[in-house]
């Protein structure tokens, strides 16, 4: 597990360097640039992103079961209908994308900061018709339990994007638009890796066999699992992206969303380990289910759960001991830095449940339980966290603390119903569905 897991923290976080890097080379642009930017990201996060990334998040059951039932050449069909349901999807969201700065301006935003993420979010187009191919490969290979081609060709693109970033925002006098252009170079750099990765090595003669006419059937039956993935993912990151709108209405709105925005950060930064646990558990159970073993998926399960209680322990631990100083990170200013201070202890808790709900995440992936998964997320978020989060902030006067309280008792409830869920599994019974769901596909049983 640790070997699946270790990788796969590093390649979450090496992937989302990308975004902080484009945006670090706005901020030297000037405050107008850097706004816009910074407001172009959320709305191509919450429109776009959140939505790709879960929907490929079915590959994580539809590969892994099929590697495990040793169905080797569905995981490369399963790809291909990835890719096709997942770029037809892209076609609204850069309809979307492309008024994005009429949007805000509707909405009230600032006409100034508004046509700044309208043209940033317009030159972020290209990076979503390689994201969606990019993610399918990611999934693809990490259900193989091929994470170190994923997690070395995550690094050389990191590296490869500040040379980008350089060369179109100064060299090319590009600016914003060029940073934003950088995200589709930078993925594209990293697509053809992989992609050369999966058609020259050995490792997946099996499982990549070319494109085929196979690729566009049973679009229907992908979309079925892909639609509930990305409810899974986006009804839980929409809800901490509302924290951050909220924000905005409490008094000082600078101070409380300065701070705010740090948490929110630090917060996406420490996800990336249950993050990466997720994934791998997610592997480690799909394969087993579809290899006929239950109870070795079961002990997945247990396994996960110690090293995300003992990973939770340390990193809610060291957050609470560098409270004081974790503020000067971010800000010089005393009231940002003592105000951090405070929200700490709050964060160390949220992330330590984060760690626990976040890998039970993957064992549901594995199963193949995201409708559960999305109704859990949407009746711990939206019922219990945010409700929570605008009576402590707005009617017990808490403001910021109050909000991020709020989410954290969303946390609590989805941790407790996905460890209740979690407990009921009968593996047995999933074992049979993984069968069921690889040996009743369309094409022939190898």
């Amino acid at each position: 597990m640790v070997r699946l897991a270790g990788p796969m923290i590093a390649s979450c976080l090496l992937q989302n360097i990308i975004n902080i890097l484009s945006l670090m080379f706005v901020g030297h642009l000037g405050e107008l640039p850097l706004a816009g930017a910074s407001l172009a990201n959320s709305v191509a996060s919450v429109t776009g992103i959140s939505i790709t990334t879960g929907m490929a998040t079915a590959l994580d059951t539809l590969c892994g079961q099929a590697f495990g039932a040793r169905q080797h050449h569905l995981l490369g069909v399963y790809k291909q209908r990835a890719m096709v349901v997942l770029g037809l999807t892209c076609v609204p969201i850069a309809l979307v994308w492309a008024q994005t700065g009429r949007i805000l301006v509707l909405l009230g935003q600032d006409p100034r900061i508004a046509a700044e993420a309208g043209a940033y979010a317009r030159w972020l187009i290209p990076s979503l018709a390689v994201y969606v191919p990019l993610q399918c490969h990611i999934r693809f290979l990490q259900t193989q339990s091929l994470v170190l081609p994923v997690t070395a060709s995550s690094g050389a693109t990191a590296l490869c994007h500040l040379a980008v970033c350089w060369a179109l925002v100064f060299k090319a006098g590009m600016g914003s638009k060029g940073a934003a252009l950088s995200n589709a170079i930078s993925y594209a750099v990293n697509l053809a890796m992989l992609a050369a990765y999966v058609r020259l090595s050995g490792a997946c003669k099996e499982t990549w066999n070319g494109f085929s006419m196979e690729g566009f059937k049973e679009l229907r039956r992908f979309a079925d699992l892909a639609v509930p993935s990305a409810m899974m993912i986006c009804l839980e990151w929409w809800a901490f992206e509302t924290l951050v709108l909220l924000s905005g209405l409490l008094p000082n709105p600078q101070l409380e969303t300065s701070v705010l925005s740090i948490c929110l950060n630090t917060g996406i930064l420490l996800f990336m380990i249950p993050l990466g646990l997720g994934y791998s558990v997610s592997t480690r159970v799909s394969n087993e289910l579809g290899a006929g073993q239950p109870e070795a998926a079961k002990l997945a399960t247990r396994v996960v759960v110690c090293i995300a209680l003992s990973a939770g322990f340390v990193l809610t631990l060291s957050m609470t001991l560098l409270r004081s100083v974790w503020g000067y990170i971010y800000s010089n200013e005393q009231e940002v830095v003592a105000y951090i201070a405070r929200m700490l202890p709050v964060l160390g808790i949220s992330f330590f449940i984060d760690s626990l709900h976040g890998s039970l995440s993957g064992v549901l992936t594995g199963c193949g339980k995201q409708k559960i998964g999305a109704a859990v997320n949407l009746s711990a978020f939206y019922l219990v966290g945010i409700p929570m989060a605008v009576l402590l902030a707005f009617v017990f006067h808490l403001n910021g603390m109050g909000l991020w309280l709020g989410i954290v008792c969303g946390s609590l409830t989805k941790l407790l119903l996905f460890a209740s869920v979690a407990w009921f599994i009968d593996w047995n019974k999933e074992s049979i569905k993984a069968k069921d769901r690889v040996f009743g596909s369309s094409l022939p049983v190898a």
